[in-house]
């Protein structure tokens, strides 16, 4: 029996009966294009929200769905096909995390930040970006799983029962990560404004 064979059973003794699913536990490859089509979007904008950099938010969705066909296996209908799709962002999210904060140290160290196009209005464009990347330089420097946790509950809004779903552990360790996590950011974020305020004088 095949491992397809098997996971095409479990599926089909789950509450979930989309053949779309069942297509890809079969190892179609037309099923990851529909999948791809369909959830896209919202995997790049949770990987671009976590990592802060598009290139790093591409490779994040371009190794989720290459390992989709994979994962699949372990897919059993108690959530959406997206929040599935966000769950394997977040198992592949650690070395993406890295390679997305080496890549932002090195763009500071050269000074060559882009400026933004077309800006309406330069002074609050200019300050937009800075609050996002002060917010992003604080997120860089607390832990994987506290800034999966401050990403899915904060920016996307998603209860800790659902991201508690997506990171698979209990609900009560999404909500103390969250809590470490906001803390840290304003202490950080707080240091970072005095240091702001400390220069200009």
């Amino acid at each position: 029996m095949t491992w397809s064979s098997v996971s095409v059973r479990l599926l089909e003794s789950t509450a979930t009966g989309d053949p779309l699913v069942v297509r890809l536990a079969q190892g179609e490859p037309a099923a990851v294009g529909e999948v791809y089509d369909l959830h896209h979007r919202a995997v790049r904008a949770f990987a671009a929200r976590l990592l802060g950099d598009a290139a790093a938010a591409e490779d994040l969705v371009h190794e989720v769905f290459i390992t989709l066909p994979k994962a699949i296996r372990r897919y059993r209908g108690d959530a959406s096909l997206r929040t599935f799709l966000i769950s394997i962002a977040v198992n592949h999210a650690r070395h993406h995390v890295r390679s997305a904060v080496r890549r932002r140290a090195a763009v500071e160290r050269l000074g060559r930040e882009p400026e933004p196009p077309h800006a309406v209005d330069p002074e609050h464009e200019a300050r937009r970006r800075q609050l996002a990347a002060q917010l992003t330089r604080a997120l860089d420097a607390i832990p994987v799983d506290q800034r999966v946790a401050f990403v899915l509950c904060e920016v996307e809004e998603r209860t800790s029962r659902e991201a508690a779903a997506i990171v698979g552990v209990p609900e009560g360790t999404v909500r103390t990560r969250l809590m470490h996590a906001k803390r840290k950011l304003r202490e950080l974020l707080a240091s970072e404004a005095g240091s702001e305020v400390g220069g200009e004088g």
